[in-house]
């Protein structure tokens, strides 16, 4: 699995109170009409990750936890959305991290910088993480792909152009079948940068 990105893969059990762990992934959320556009497209490409992995801008990569760790998690990413105001997201065009991994994307035009300092804060504190690659937003449409697939969706999806508002990021955590619920919203109340 790529750091960055959710997958569906089983993961072991874990108990689900004051032991063991979780893991938790931290996103912006693409409304509707994008988010089908893009399940459709990911479909349409045969990725296996399609229905099970909503349309999203990662803020936090799928991360493990102690469980034990939860409620100061919860409070961690409250303050984080305090401090962030709402923002205009554009997402427009496609882009590809091949050859270093099998990865089209629909690229952000704008509220990159947005994306960058609410990922920055999301991963201080009880989330203190480093990255394996450079933070890079972006929209994953078909990941470990056949290349004719890859080419699909970067040729098919070139010319996008989705415009709106983010009000909110979401905290996902995977289940013990390896899918991802989502465990809390957080608002973006924060005063403008």
């Amino acid at each position: 699995m790529n750091e960055d990105t959710f997958s569906f893969e089983p993961v072991r059990p874990r108990p689900v109170t004051g032991t063991g762990t979780a893991v938790l992934g931290v996103v912006v959320p693409i409304p509707e009409p994008w988010s089908q556009l893009f399940v459709d497209w990911r479909a349409k490409v045969g990725d296996p990750q399609a229905g099970s992995v909503p349309p999203h801008v990662t803020l936090l990569p799928p991360t493990e936890v102690p469980a034990g760790d939860r409620a100061a998690i919860s409070r961690h990413l409250a303050e984080v959305a305090r401090a962030h105001p709402p923002f205009d997201m554009h997402l427009s065009g496609t882009g590809t991290f091949a050859p270093v991994s099998s990865v089209v994307f629909v690229a952000v035009a704008r509220g990159i910088g947005n994306c960058e300092l609410i990922a920055n804060d999301v991963r201080r504190g009880p989330l203190t993480r480093s990255l394996a690659y450079p933070y890079h937003p972006h929209v994953t449409v078909a990941h470990d792909v056949a290349a004719d697939m890859l080419e699909l969706a970067y040729c098919g999806l070139a010319d996008l152009s989705a415009e709106f508002r983010v009000q909110h990021f979401t905290e996902f955590e995977q289940t013990p079948d390896g899918s991802w619920a989502v465990a809390a919203e957080y608002p973006l109340t924060g005063p403008p940068h």
